[in-house]
């Protein structure tokens, strides 16, 4: 009979470093729609590359409302995407999902 130490030896951790089978959904590059790449630029991007690069261009172009910085006050390029004027951070990501695929 086996001992459980021998067991749990024989089961190599994998190292920090090493790489994965597949990616996880924040990691796989999703292509962008047209509307949305005019805010991220070209070509396939990671989810959450999409979204920090959104986030980016929301303070590079000033559009959180003063009084409450949960909400997005959108421009020409946002309109395009989100499909209104104002979404607040939390149903954003819903909008750019749309967007991606």
């Amino acid at each position: 009979m086996a001992s459980k130490t021998g067991e749990a030896a024989a089961k190599k951790p994998k190292a920090a470093g090493e790489k994965k089978d597949k990616p996880n959904a924040l990691q796989q590059p999703l292509k962008p729609s047209p509307e949305l790449a005019a805010v991220v630029g070209e070509g396939p991007l990671p989810r959450a590359e999409v979204v920090s690069k959104v986030w980016s261009y929301i303070k590079a172009e000033n559009l959180q409302n003063p009084k409450d910085k949960r909400e997005i006050l959108a421009d020409e390029k946002l309109k395009k995407v989100f499909g209104k004027d104002k979404v607040t951070m939390f149903e954003m990501n819903k909008h750019l999902a749309a967007h991606l695929s």
